[in-house]
């Protein structure tokens, strides 16, 4: 894109003037509209060292409410961001439906960075850009606005800029040695970026080249096609996203009305014995999974009072505390709703080295919001291929990906209801939404069935918990976990 650049003819003086107004008193219009209508509205600003990008957004702020905004400037990653997957500080920082997030620097510039150090191989680099296409996709299918603007200056422009600041002692800090580095070496740096942004500007999220020698008329280039986009995405809210096909390796399910229950037991001294030797093997296990910054991420779905809950006690009573976190997840919170659903797992996933286990998850998107209509269609058929996809990402960081669906039938859940309504020390536990679900049984179990059949992959299958027998199913999933730590762990 860049080698093939045309660059814009710059307005006049007064033109330029007037129209940056206009764009300006545009752009404050417009983000009462992004309020009513809640679209987020996320921009990613690359380019140069020395280009101008933290100048042009700053500018650009000037004309929106601060309530409305956040900027921020996306330094190398730190230790602890290095232990979680590539997405996710760029996760974390999606804005709030109907507000704005500005990015100086990213994605792109950590990956071409790296590129360019050689800590990416051919292999690697791919990856990282397939990582880029699905996180942009999947934001803009779920209606994000995504605009990627790169301010290109020439190699003399940037030498005469860096000169400039280092010419001051009140500026020549701002230039780091990687700006000089930039700078000595610039065609093989734009041989790299050249090829990011061709690799990834796509119809949905498309790269914007700045021309950015002039400050003003590079916020006016930003400016309106901010506006633009804004006023695009604003008409085309209500369009259904088309899906994709699922083309993930998938492992074949059975339906749960297939799944024998009653011959699914244990007795009471084995159980015991299996119980302590698998927990001493998990104990050991996960000091390994610690020493080799193995990632685990556990997922327990299943009927209301099917078991889930004494499952995990089992199995986090063989680790250590400090090493592991369950999280339950319930209804989403405002901040939460207000995002892409994905965000608060995104933001909720392990340090390698450390398990988290989710007491419900993701999947709620193709079950309880799919039935309660907490979501469109639209949404929950394309949610497969996404999970798929969110899935996918943690496997290639490395993690261990298990998926539990805790099984009972329709006459033992009744007898644990009235079970738990009997015994003040349980009541607790059950809810008048766990007796409203109930009655939904069979349209629950028809989109659990799908659910099972669209998104057990070979690296992410799920496991089948017969938990009549609650003993049983504890076992049966200590040592699903072990075996597949142990493969892990070589």
């Amino acid at each position: 894109m860049l080698k093939n650049w045309i660059r814009p003819q710059k307005p006049e003086r007064d033109e330029l003037k007037a129209r940056l107004k206009a764009a300006q008193d545009k752009l404050e219009t417009q983000q009462m509209q992004l309020k009513d209508k809640k679209l987020p509205v996320l921009v990613l600003i690359e380019g140069w060292g020395a280009a101008g990008k933290g100048s042009a957004i700053g500018q650009i702020i000037k004309h929106i409410d601060p309530r409305f905004f956040k900027v921020f400037s996306m330094t190398t990653p730190t230790e602890e961001e290095r232990r979680k997957p590539f997405l996710t500080r760029y996760f974390e920082k999606i804005p709030e439906a109907g507000k704005f997030t500005f990015l100086d620097s990213g994605w792109m510039d950590e990956i071409t960075k790296q590129r360019l150090n050689g800590a990416l191989d051919d292999e690697g680099y791919a990856q990282r850009v397939d990582s880029i296409r699905r996180f942009e996709r999947q934001l803009t299918d779920n209606g994000y606005l995504v605009l990627k603007f790169f301010f290109q200056i020439s190699e003399k422009e940037q030498a005469k800029r860096i000169g400039n600041l280092m010419d001051e002692k009140d500026t020549a800090w701002r230039v780091s040695r990687g700006d000089l580095w930039q700078n000595r070496h610039y065609d093989k740096c734009l041989e790299v970026f050249d090829r990011y942004l061709d690799d990834t500007s796509n119809p949905s999220a498309p790269w914007y080249i700045i021309d950015a020698k002039s400050k003003k008329f590079a916020e006016l280039q930003v400016i309106e096609t901010l506006c633009t986009g804004i006023d695009t995405a604003l008409a085309n809210e209500s369009l259904a996203v088309p899906l994709l096909q699922n083309a993930f390796p998938l492992i074949k399910m059975p339906k749960l009305a297939e799944i024998e229950l009653k011959d699914k037991t244990i007795g009471e001294e084995e159980y015991k014995r299996e119980l302590k030797e698998l927990q001493a093997k998990l104990r050991m296990l996960h000091n390994r999974l610690y020493r080799k910054r193995v990632p685990v991420v556990m997922v327990y779905e299943g009927w209301d009072a099917a078991g889930k809950g004494g499952n995990i006690k089992r199995l986090t009573g063989a680790l250590d505390p400090r090493g592991f976190e369950v999280h339950p997840v319930a209804s989403p919170e405002p901040h939460e709703k207000a995002r892409h659903y994905l965000w608060r797992f995104w933001t909720n996933l392990p340090k390698d080295g450390h398990i988290a286990i989710f007491d419900r998850s993701w999947y709620g998107r193709v079950m309880v919001e799919r039935l309660e209509g907490f979501c469109s269609e639209n949404d929950w058929q394309r949610a497969y291929y996404e999970m798929n996809e969110f899935e996918q990402e943690l496997h290639n960081w490395g993690a261990v990906v298990l998926k539990f669906w805790v099984q009972i039938d329709k006459d033992t859940q009744l007898e644990r209801f009235t079970d738990r309504q009997n015994t003040p020390a349980k009541q607790w536990k059950l809810t008048d939404e766990d007796w409203r679900n109930r009655e939904k049984w069979d349209v629950y179990e028809a989109a659990v069935d799908e659910m099972l059949q669209k998104t057990s992959t070979t690296y992410a299958p799920w496991h089948i918990l017969e938990s009549v027998d609650k003993k049983y199913a504890r076992i049966k999933a200590l040592k699903i976990v072990t075996a597949a730590l142990e493969e892990a762990l070589g």
